[in-house]
């Protein structure tokens, strides 16, 4: 057993105390949980917890015998939070708080809210550890990140993108990941790898989204070194790493934040509120000033202590309106009497202004589904702050085109064209993430209609226009290679499936459209620029093709990307170009080296001929169901 504890008031300074009651203290997590410390010359660790409305807390652990008597806490003066020292106890012990409601009545035992580290589950303590330093800000990864930039999302689950069969089947740790997933997206030529949540949760399938240690990674890959160790190595392949971050809900679990002191602490009390019923979940109550710091000091602490160059944070939606979800009579108007939640307007956009003052080369993403205004628009101009927004619409649109027989698609043909009526309004990011490929949804491939061929060839021609459409690109594990089962969370992707040709051409064309993006400024550095985008021919509905022309903000890069959603082949089509010159066949999705067959036309020459409004025109052979670039090489 460890020596009593030292009760020193001085251990929470009146000015952290302050902030941390205003709920403008930029770093909570080097003051709140376990933290190892000198007093005197010795060291040891300091507790401090945040229990406003608790009569008595404790740290209780293997150090103690879990013994609530052992080493108890004090209050700091009004602030709510409970400090403690405990001399020579080190990083590796295990640990809970032990409190009492205002009552007296002794609560279940709490996960500490601050925690670094977790027990892997079923066990529930935490565990003592150092906090991570800083990581310098590199500028590489502000420019990697940019607007201009070319950014291609491989979104992971890492539990489940590969497994160790023959050891149990399972999960690989931080650094078989660093020898296996990173070369492979590097290879790939994916810029970003996306993880769903890594913070400690207790059960695997809510695959992370249902955080209890938002500050602890998880127990399942090894220890949080593994995880910086793994960061760097993405950073020397040239990958950044984004983190999804669910700040909207929290699980109900006893050791968790519910009732943390005994009343509803961190939740709201009113279910109307405070109950999430989609997720059977609970509702952060953001008008709490400790709460929304507990939230923005998590975001910098994942961005300042490991390094990653992002956020993609889950369920924003979910977040902006009271009644998200809700029948009438099932929400609570906010004060204007209005379906806004302010507290969480307040809350993003505090995080985004944080996140962009202190690691200005972070990004934050949102996965937000509705017309909310503004999402990836400056808070100085009345917009939540975020980098990018994730376009739901795009893919709910092209998804629901796509999976129709190529007959009937002429009768859907705005469903592929709608998207940029809008495409400006916001930093799009092109989203085919996991949610596509779960609950009964089936793989891409499965979506697909026709024979084997037409399923390969109609998924090598979406992905092509998705690569050619403005706007960042994400995709789902698996989905590079067609993956022919639906996701699931419990096992490894089909691997094997690249032993066959269609699926090892599948990828190798997901390969080429990420060389092709990174080489091709035309393709990105636009993206959200007007001027970077201009139909040739999007009312061909009766033969459901589609044209059009990117070029590069400096007019220097254009490509002309034309697809063909059905299985005719249109010889010597027309189309018009804005510039005159030698185009070049840069990639096809009908090339025999992925599967198709192999019709195509190589360089062409436009000739003085208007068409489609443009001033010139080529003639191209338009393969059945494909996308084709063709680069301007010669203007």
């Amino acid at each position: 057993m460890s020596k009593p504890a030292t009760t020193m008031p001085a251990l929470l300074p009146e000015a952290d105390a302050w902030l941390l009651g205003e709920g403008t203290h930029l770093r909570p997590y080097a003051l709140l949980g376990a933290r190892l410390h000198a007093v005197d010359g010795v060291q040891g660790t300091r507790f401090a917890v945040w229990a406003p409305n608790a009569s008595r807390v404790s740290v209780v652990g293997d150090f103690n015998a879990w013994d609530g008597h052992a080493h108890p806490l004090q209050p700091q003066g009004s602030s709510g939070v409970w400090c403690t020292f405990v001399p020579g106890l080190l990083a590796g012990a295990k640990y809970k708080f032990e409190l009492h409601s205002r009552d007296g009545v002794l609560l279940p035992l709490k996960a500490d809210p601050y925690g670094l580290a977790a027990e892997l589950r079923p066990a529930t303590a935490s565990v003592v550890a150092a906090l991570p330093a800083r990581v310098p800000e590199q500028p590489a990864r502000k420019a990697a990140n940019a607007l201009n930039a070319p950014v291609s999302i491989y979104e992971v689950h890492l539990a489940s993108w590969r497994r160790v069969a023959e050891d149990g089947n399972r999960w690989l740790n931080w650094d078989e990941l660093i020898a296996t997933l990173v070369p492979y997206a590097a290879d790939m030529g994916f810029t970003h790898l996306e993880l769903l949540p890594i913070s400690e949760h207790p059960f695997d399938g809510s695959w992370g989204y249902q955080p209890v240690g938002m500050y602890a990674p998880t127990a399942r890959f090894g220890d949080a070194e593994g995880l910086r160790r793994f960061v760097v190595a993405c950073h020397a392949a040239g990958l950044g790493v984004l983190l999804d971050w669910v700040p909207a809900h929290f699980p109900t679990d006893p050791h968790g934040l519910a009732c943390f002191d005994g009343t509803h602490l961190y939740e709201h009390a009113d279910p109307r509120e405070g109950f999430h019923n989609d997720w059977n979940t609970l509702i952060f109550n953001l008008g709490r000033n400790e709460v929304r710091n507990y939230l923005v000091g998590n975001a910098l602490y994942w961005l300042e202590c490991y390094g990653v160059d992002g956020l993609r944070v889950d369920a924003v939606a979910s977040m902006l309106y009271r009644d998200y979800s809700r029948k009438a009579g099932e929400w609570i108007p906010n004060v204007h009497g209005g379906r806004e939640n302010l507290e969480s307007i307040a809350l993003l956009k505090r995080m985004n202004e944080v996140v962009g003052t202190e690691r200005p080369s972070a990004i934050t993403l949102a996965e937000e589904s509705t017309a909310f205004p503004g999402v990836s628009r400056p808070t100085y101009s009345g917009g939540l702050g975020f980098h990018y927004k994730w376009n739901m619409g795009w893919m709910h649109d092209t998804l629901s085109y796509i999976q129709r027989d190529p007959i009937h698609r002429q009768y859907h043909h705005s469903e592929m064209t709608f998207g940029m009526v809008y495409a400006y309004d916001e930093n799009f990011v092109l989203p085919i993430s996991h949610d596509e490929v779960v609950h009964g949804k089936g793989s891409m491939l499965g979506k697909m209609p026709g024979d084997a061929w037409q399923k390969f060839a109609n998924l090598r021609a979406y992905y092509g226009f998705m690569w050619g459409h403005p706007g960042k690109k994400l995709l789902f594990m698996g989905c590079e290679f067609g993956q022919v089962a639906e996701w699931n969370h419990d096992q490894s992707l089909d691997w094997h499936l690249l032993d066959q040709a269609q699926h090892a051409g599948l990828q190798a064309w997901v390969r080429d459209l990420n060389a092709l993006l990174k080489s091709s400024p035309a393709l990105y550095e636009a993206d959200y620029q007007r001027e970077g985008f201009a139909w040739v021919d999007h009312e061909d509905a009766g033969r459901s093709l589609i044209s059009f022309v990117r070029r590069s903000a400096s007019g220097k890069s254009t490509m002309l990307v034309v697809c063909n959603f059905t299985p005719t082949v249109h010889y010597e089509a027309r189309l018009g170009v804005p510039v005159a010159g030698r185009y070049c066949e840069r990639l096809n999705s009908d090339s025999r080296f992925y599967g198709g067959s192999d019709v195509g036309t190589g360089d062409v020459q436009s000739q003085p001929q208007g068409a489609h409004g443009h001033p010139h025109s080529v003639q191209v052979n338009i393969p059945p169901l494909s996308s084709v670039f063709f680069e301007l090489v010669t203007p």
